[in-house]
């Protein structure tokens, strides 16, 4: 009952519908609830996920940073993905968790990009590779308009961008 209307709410129904064939959604966060509804949908989803997991073990990584919300970043949802393909990975403390989401939502969703929260996410990241972390995972819709590769001491893996590439993969296959 409660995927039932979970699909629905989503649009599964509709989009199936109207001639879609792959479902894609862009938003990190709410793929914690996508596993929940993905064996049931008539259509294939991709989950961001996957996706980067996928991109991470290609380009040999083996321990990333993730960023994202602060429910994104307490979520399973990248280290269920990352580790069967035996990739570690880390969160900030609690703290920076606390500030990265409340920057998050009070200035990037709002389209504000300050320097100083540029620095910030900068020295986050910079505390990552501390840690031992050979890559950090952009994973919000917003990071990447504030850090590119050029801000990061880390390799970025653009979780939108990649979800995008494999979208297009499945679209012309």
């Amino acid at each position: 009952m409660w995927s039932q209307s979970v699909s629905r709410h989503i649009g599964i129904v509709g989009v199936s519908a109207e001639g879609a064939e792959l479902l894609v959604c862009p938003d990190n966060t709410v793929h914690q609830a996508v596993d929940l509804v993905r064996d049931r949908s008539p259509l294939p989803w991709l989950h961001i996920a996957e996706e980067v997991a996928a991109v991470a073990a290609e380009r040999r990584f083996k321990r990333v940073l993730v960023l994202g919300t602060q429910y994104l970043m307490e979520s399973p949802v990248y280290a269920a993905k990352l580790a069967p393909r035996g990739i570690e990975h880390e969160i900030p403390r609690r703290e920076d968790r606390e500030r990265i989401n409340a920057l998050t939502l009070d200035e990037l969703v709002y389209g504000q990009f300050k320097e100083s929260t540029r620095s910030y996410f900068k020295e986050v990241i910079a505390d990552g590779k501390r840690c031992g972390c050979d890559a950090v995972v952009l994973g919000c819709t917003e990071f990447p308009l504030l850090i590119g590769e050029a801000d990061s001491v880390l390799p970025v893996l653009d979780s939108t961008r990649i979800l995008a590439r494999a979208a297009l993969r499945e679209a012309v296959r």
